[in-house]
């Protein structure tokens, strides 16, 4: 999974902070690559109209999208949501999709 933010407001840099601090402190960091963008086509590509923004992208289910613009959450709202997507990331995952995957298909 890519996780990038975009903008370069201080907004952006605290958004990217929080980011980085929950990736590190969730055990994350090795999974998860992180980056920031200010390019016009990314901005274009993903429709982001605020800065800054906070997109991801995982490229096994070919699915890129902007999660939330103009907003930087607690580092508590940022645990959770990364864990969400690394959950929801590991469950979309399984090549059956039989919505009961626990790591090791039984199918």
């Amino acid at each position: 999974m890519k996780i990038t933010i975009f903008g370069n407001s201080p907004e952006a840099q605290k958004l990217f902070d929080v980011t980085k601090q929950s990736l590190d402190d969730i055990g994350l960091s090795d999974f998860v690559s992180l980056g920031q963008s200010e390019s016009p086509e990314f901005k274009k590509e993903l429709n982001i109209s605020k800065d800054p923004a906070f997109c991801v992208e995982e490229e096994m289910i070919e699915f890129k999208d902007t999660i939330f613009e103009w907003n930087v959450p607690s580092k508590e709202e940022m645990d959770s949501l990364l864990v969400s997507l690394i959950w929801w990331e590991s469950w979309s995952a399984c090549a059956d999709w039989c919505s009961w995957c626990s790591g090791s298909c039984w199918i």
